[in-house]
């Protein structure tokens, strides 16, 4: 329990985690501080591509087979559902606006880069190995969720026909879907090969510009805080807490259905339960603007980020070694 709670420790201060902070900080004391919109709109863009980038060349580089595209399709199950099981469930804890409970649910299908490396961490220091193409149904995660969320605002705020070719069009050609899932394709398409190409564009800068995104959006969460009284209340306080569960029971159950080692299963529940905080906000910042980001990025980052890394990965892998058979 000590090297999660450092692990959770070390998280927690994390350049990235405290570049989020200081925006927040810095709007809720009403600094000046801002980022121009295309500049903003720039780091959205930026990270979208990367994310599917590295996303394709990592299956490249395992190749397909079987277990891969198996676990593939699981994660893209998950991702597509989770969003629909995350709608119901804050509409019926909170009083919240459609086009949110949408956004909020988007986030909680797709999933977090930073828990799926920390737990991933945990695990290479518990000496517990998990199958490689994990990373790749991590990035197949990302934009799954985000078709079912702008599905949701678009369905649930008309009466038009749910599945009207427009709607369907209107989604799936959406700016963020095409750049993510195209970046997917040209990494897919090129490889390694590609990847070593760009890695000086991709790789190294990210973090650095994930910080200046995350910059950016507490700076968007805070002066949402500022103006949304109460926006925290109990029932949204405990989705940020039951949804994480929710998802990990999802994910142990894809995880034991794929005959994944006990390290896999472990990431599969972390990947469910784990909520986005970088490829859904800079789509939703494009997708569906009328949406409250201090909503979701408070619960994604305020609630249900550290409850994963302090309380949540340790319950996991408890959890999933109870039902694995290890040989």
């Amino acid at each position: 329990m000590d090297g999660v709670l450092g692990l959770a420790g070390a998280n927690l201060v994390s350049p990235i985690i405290l570049s989020f902070v200081l925006g927040l900080v810095a709007a809720l004391a009403r600094s000046d501080l801002n980022f121009p919109e295309a500049v903003a709109k720039g780091l959205s863009l930026y990270l979208l591509f990367a994310i599917g980038f590295k996303g394709g060349a990592s299956v490249a580089a395992h190749g397909v087979d079987v277990r891969l595209v198996a676990a593939l399709l699981s994660g893209i199950v998950l991702s597509l559902v989770l969003p629909f099981i995350a709608f119901v469930l804050i509409r019926s804890l909170a009083t919240v606006s459609v086009v949110d409970a949408a956004a909020v649910a988007g986030h909680y299908g797709s999933i977090s880069i930073v828990t799926f490396v920390a737990a991933s961490s945990l695990l290479t220091g518990l000496g517990i190995t998990a199958e490689g193409y994990m990373v790749a149904v991590a990035a197949a995660m990302e934009a799954p969720a985000i078709l079912s969320a702008l599905w949701l605002a678009a369905y649930r705020s008309s009466t038009a026909d749910g599945f009207g070719t427009d709607l369907w069009r209107e989604i799936l050609l959406n700016g963020s879907i095409v750049l993510l899932l195209g970046a997917f394709a040209i990494g897919w398409i090129t490889g390694q090969d590609g990847l070593a190409e760009i890695e000086s564009f991709i790789v190294a800068p990210f973090k650095g510009v994930l910080c200046l995104f995350l910059l950016d959006m507490g700076l968007v969460a805070g002066r949402g805080l500022r103006g949304s009284q109460g926006l925290l209340s109990p029932g949204v306080v405990a989705f940020g807490i039951l949804m994480p569960l929710l998802g990990a029971g999802a994910g142990l159950a894809a995880g034991l259905l794929l005959g994944l080692s006990l390290g896999g299963v472990v990431l599969l529940m972390v990947l469910g339960a784990s909520a986005s905080y970088i490829a859904v906000p800079a789509a939703m910042r494009v997708a569906l603007p009328e949406a409250n980001p201090a909503l979701s990025l408070t619960l994604s980052l305020g609630v249900t980020f550290p409850f994963n890394l302090t309380l949540g990965i340790p319950l996991y892998l408890m959890m999933a070694s109870a039902v694995v058979v290890t040989e």
